[in-house]
């Protein structure tokens, strides 16, 4: 399975953008993955790819423990998903065309994070997750 993060935006901050490289690196140790930036204006519907599910991140979305993201991974992977792409909305969040193609809507915790948190929050919590499926100490 393929992992695809599609973030509109640029992370600025040197020391942001080196933490998710860090996780970005090691996530790709486990499966492949690509990240994206785009521009607000860009189609993000048109830049998945065909079979991935996609799934925003949204603050009215369902939120899940680091646990039961590692089991939503583990079933696509088992089922064979060719894969899966995250979404990070900008300033202006998601167009309804994008929540309804959205086949999960995830929340990182109730409270809207600045869009390079979540991009490093997201980052963290899929390595996490994919440390809990390898039996792996990291997660504790």
């Amino acid at each position: 399975m393929k992992l695809l993060v599609l973030a509109v935006g640029r992370i600025k901050e040197r020391h942001y953008a080196d933490a998710c490289d860090e996780y970005w690196k090691r996530i790709k140790k486990k499966l492949p993955l690509e990240v994206r930036e785009l521009g607000e204006r860009d189609d993000l519907l048109a830049r998945r790819p065909p079979r991935h599910e996609l799934w925003v991140l949204d603050v009215g979305g369902t939120m899940w423990s680091s646990e039961q993201l590692a089991a939503q991974l583990d079933r696509r992977m088992q089922g064979g998903a060719q894969g899966i792409t995250f979404a990070i909305g900008g300033a202006e969040g998601f167009s309804e065309a994008v929540r309804a193609a959205a086949t999960v809507r995830l929340s990182l915790g109730p409270m809207t994070l600045a869009h390079r948190l979540a991009r490093l929050v997201l980052a963290e919590q899929l390595y996490r997750a994919l440390s809990i499926l390898a039996g792996e100490p990291y997660h504790k």
